[in-house]
């Protein structure tokens, strides 16, 4: 069994290459981070496996210039067989490509697995909580739910949400 403290450093380093991946829009990098048959659930897009999460990363970020991506501290639980579970709170500075920019706030839901001494995201499940102007003028997403306290989660059949109104 892995204790807290390793498991809290390993995620931490996790989170941090995430974050230098994202900036460097390096798809090869961020594709690293996740176990083979891992899940990323974001506006209402749900990709299965390492290789379809780097090509939607690649097409995703293509259309920003830049992305400075900035997780809050990592909320952890460790589960006995040596996963665990977290919550981060984020914001998203975005600069698209077209000239426009923008802002994300919201947080991750996560299940990490240990593989081969490094910590990988196993499922990633983005809860929208706000998405306009940096200056904060557009309406938070009222359709994002709060899931309670942590370590509660996301039921696996749980949409995830754009600002935009579901069809």
């Amino acid at each position: 069994m892995t204790d807290f403290v390793t498991a809290e450093c390993g995620v931490r380093q996790l989170y941090a290459r995430f974050v230098d991946a994202v900036w460097r829009k390096d798809d090869a990098d961020f594709a690293a981070l996740w176990a083979e048959d891992a899940e990323w659930k974001i506006a209402t897009l749900h990709f299965r496996g390492r290789e379809e999460i780097r090509s939607a990363f690649a097409r995703l970020l293509g259309a920003c210039q830049r992305v400075q991506f900035l997780p809050g501290p990592v909320l952890l639980d460790l589960a006995p067989d040596g996963t665990a579970t977290g919550r981060v709170n984020c914001t998203e500075l975005a600069k698209l490509a077209a000239g426009g920019q923008g802002m994300n706030i919201g947080v991750y839901h996560d299940r990490y697995v240990e593989q081969d001494g490094r910590w990988l995201f196993q499922v990633k499940h983005f809860s929208l909580h706000y998405s306009g102007p940096v200056d904060l003028s557009a309406e938070f997403v009222a359709e994002s739910p709060d899931f309670g306290s942590f370590p509660n989660f996301p039921a696996p059949d749980q949409p995830t949400y754009t600002r935009r109104a579901q069809a």
